[in-house]
């Protein structure tokens, strides 16, 4: 079961835990908290089994915090802004479960990028390397953006499970993962701190939902004064 529907679960068990206590003070039946969290878990299960969490995550999503909702935005920008430099065309982006949902991607929000696109062209064994840097880049520049803004990171578990699955799928031994996962986060906050500006450009971009093309003219009218 994914954590999305474990932490509903938590927040059922903890209610009905909270209403027992307080339910003969207050006058209420037992059979009523228990019969809520009951409904709760099965709905968690059902979504789980069947609908792959995005009940679930359509109502985290819902109940996030302004705070919660920026901080997404930021991480999201951060991939954005790394492959647009590591040359990874971008077909789109989310930035909420409602949005990823209407546009049949899973989770709260993301970047998405025209892969086939790069793999249309013959590969030879350095450039597969190459190419293999880029996406771990990519996809630890959300973490990266992060820790610049916040300090700490609250998001990226799904990208750092990208990352070992692709270093997997590349045959490196699973002793060198915590390794090319803290170089691919340096490029990346490399990339966000000598393109600050166009990273706060992007960032106000995508929070105005700006297309993909509007938000790499913003990433362009700046990066030329910065690089």
């Amino acid at each position: 079961m994914q954590q999305s529907a474990l932490n509903l679960i938590a927040v059922g068990v903890f209610t009905m835990t909270l209403t027992c206590l307080l339910g003969p003070l207050l006058n209420i039946s037992p059979v009523i908290p228990a019969a809520a969290t009951a409904t709760i878990m099965g709905l968690a299960t059902i979504d789980t089994l069947s609908w792959e969490n995005r009940g679930t995550t359509l109502l985290l999503d819902i109940l996030s915090s302004p705070q919660q909702r920026q901080r997404v935005i930021h991480h999201e920008a951060g991939h954005f802004l790394a492959a647009y430099f590591l040359g990874i065309p971008i077909t789109g982006y989310t930035l909420t479960a409602w949005e990823a949902w209407r546009q049949g991607q899973p989770g709260r929000g993301g970047v998405t990028f025209d892969t086939e696109a790069l793999m249309a062209k013959p590969f030879n064994l350095e450039q597969m390397r190459l190419t293999l840097e880029r996406f771990c880049t990519v996809w630890m520049a959300g973490i990266a953006a992060e820790k610049i803004v916040y300090g700490n990171v609250e998001g990226g578990a799904e990208d750092r499970e990208k990352v070992k699955a692709a270093l997997t799928l590349a045959g490196l031994p699973e002793k060198v993962y915590a390794q090319k996962e803290r170089w691919a986060q340096l490029q990346a906050t490399t990339l966000l701190e000598k393109y600050q500006k166009s990273y706060e450009a992007l960032v106000a971009a995508m929070e105005a939902r700006a297309s993909v093309e509007e938000c790499c003219q913003a990433i362009q009218q700046h990066c030329q004064q910065e690089g």
